[in-house]
């Protein structure tokens, strides 16, 4: 059997000892143990593939294709015309190079090497949970005009969205969608915003829309319920407050039961947001199993193809797509990057990629806010990816207190967020950086609410607190650099274009 290997939402885990060890969120990094070799895409074809089939878009699947696809074993799951993209499960390990051959395909690719169901199962790194004892001391200490544990919320005024709040809320006519392991809708911080029409199912790769099934079940990962939090916790004078505490929050749940995030489900979730007006959606994940797909694999480049139609054609229907850098501290705009996880559900080794051609995605996708994230000193948090020209901005997302320590009454140099149940936990990662900017980018879109996406992520830009480059880098001063920044102050690749403010969004 094959080791466990990083699973890859983007929130993170830490050495023991420290206190960022149960809280890092999981953009792409807890841990699953892949399935056995034995069980893997080519060994039985007993077992089920999911793939996905690309072909022109706007017209429905091609009779000769569908055909096809019969012919060669598959079934089709649900295809998404508008864009092209056909999902398919077949036995067959050849199906993927077969298809390619049928005269309009013009890709295809398995999205996974664990057969239906996942063979995986996922350790998840627990969020550091507020007890009842914290919960009373912060509420005591609560400033007026705050919900209860706003005084633990440093990342609130790194972003100025404090002072946001006492110009402007959001409006409920504003609608985020985290696009994530499931959203627990019953959270009193939450419910109040939370709009159900905007909610789904995704793991199957086609809506599920039954009641609860954008929850996440018992067993499974807090990270899509402590995202929604970050972002829209609505300000009732019960535990915390969101960014954007007056706009909608939906839950779209595309990371199945052993935490992974593969093709067929994104993109679901991607046009789920398309076509129900969804205004913003964020990504604290990469879709699995590829940490980075290169172009010059065949199925590699299939994904690739598919996560794009569908996040362009979410941006044309009026989305703007926000996705998490990363956690590896991967300098995303070098000439290599060795990336020891891929694939997480089969075997993987190390393998050298060129960024520029093997992409993370969605976030390095075209038209996607790439987010870095920041520590409670403002500096590029210790575990955040970077890159000139591949960062678009930066928004606190936490780091160990033993690196960056919040001023008081803050006590944890990592994000608070809801987590199920009703309850509140601390969290670090770019998983916890994406959503702030989420949620800055819902209160631009709630000034100005016929902006179309290229005019929000240009106002998101343009009013964010330009950061010059740390130099040098040495976060753990032991007097070697940690990264290497590069850029003007108004656009480098450890924070882009700056940090995100949240005042000038509800006041430019």
């Amino acid at each position: 059997m094959t080791a466990s290997h990083p699973r890859h939402r983007r929130a993170l885990a830490v050495p023991a000892g420290m206190a960022l060890a149960t809280a890092l969120a999981f953009l792409p990094n807890t841990a699953a143990t892949a399935a056995p070799a034995h069980q893997g895409a080519a060994a039985s074809d007993a077992a089920s593939l999911s793939y996905v089939v690309n072909v022109q878009g706007g017209h429905g699947a091609p009779a000769h294709v569908k055909k096809a696809i019969a012919k060669a074993g598959g079934t089709i799951v649900t295809s998404y015309d508008q864009i092209g993209v056909i999902v398919v499960h077949a036995s067959d390990a050849d199906f993927a190079k077969t298809i390619r051959k049928t005269p309009g395909v013009q890709s295809a690719g398995a999205t996974r090497n664990a057969p239906l169901p996942s063979a995986a199962t996922t350790d998840l790194g627990s969020p550091k949970v507020l007890s009842a004892a914290e919960v009373a001391e912060a509420t005591q200490e609560a400033a007026e005009g705050q919900d209860p544990l706003q005084n633990l919320q440093w990342d609130l005024p790194a972003i100025k969205a404090d002072k946001a709040h006492e110009k402007s809320l959001g409006s409920s006519e504003v609608t985020v969608a985290v696009i994530d392991t499931g959203v627990d809708d019953t959270h009193p911080d939450i419910a109040p915003n939370f709009d159900r029409a905007a909610s789904v199912n995704c793991v199957a790769g086609k809506p599920d829309t039954s009641e609860g099934a954008w929850r996440p079940g018992a067993a499974e990962s807090p990270h899509g319920t402590h995202v929604a939090g970050e972002i829209a916790a609505a300000k009732n004078g019960i535990g915390m407050t969101g960014v954007a505490p007056g706009v909608k929050v939906s839950g779209i749940k595309v990371s199945n039961p052993d935490g992974y995030f593969y093709t067929e489900a994104v993109v679901c979730g991607f046009m789920w947001a398309a076509e129900h007006g969804v205004d913003v959606t964020n990504n604290s994940y990469y879709t699995d199993p590829w940490y980075f797909n290169c172009t010059d694999d065949p199925d590699q480049k299939a994904l690739v193809e598919a996560v794009s139609r569908a996040t362009r054609y979410a941006e044309r229907k009026g989305a703007v797509n926000v996705a998490a850098a990363g956690n590896e501290n991967y300098d995303l705009s070098s000439d290599e990057i060795t990336d020891p996880s891929s694939p997480n559900d089969g075997t993987p080794s190390d393998r050298v990629i060129d960024p520029s051609e093997c992409l993370d995605i969605p976030t390095q996708l075209p038209g996607v806010v790439t987010v870095a994230s920041t520590g409670a000193k403002g500096l590029k948090s210790s575990f955040s990816n970077y890159g000139l020209g591949i960062i678009d901005i930066a928004a606190p997302g936490g780091d160990s207190t033993a690196l960056q320590t919040p001023a008081p009454p803050a006590t944890s140099g990592l994000i608070l967020g809801t987590l199920p149940g009703g309850r509140w936990g601390y969290m670090a990662g770019t998983s916890m950086a994406s959503p702030h900017v989420a949620g800055v980018a819902a209160l631009i879109k709630s000034r100005h609410p016929y902006a179309p996406p290229a005019l929000v992520k240009a106002l998101l830009y343009a009013q964010a607190d330009a950061t010059a480059c740390t130099k040098p880098y040495d976060i753990d001063n032991d007097g070697k650099a940690d990264a290497v920044c590069e850029g003007p102050k108004n656009r480098n690749g450890f924070y882009g274009w700056g940090m995100a403010d949240a005042l000038d969004a509800v006041t430019r």
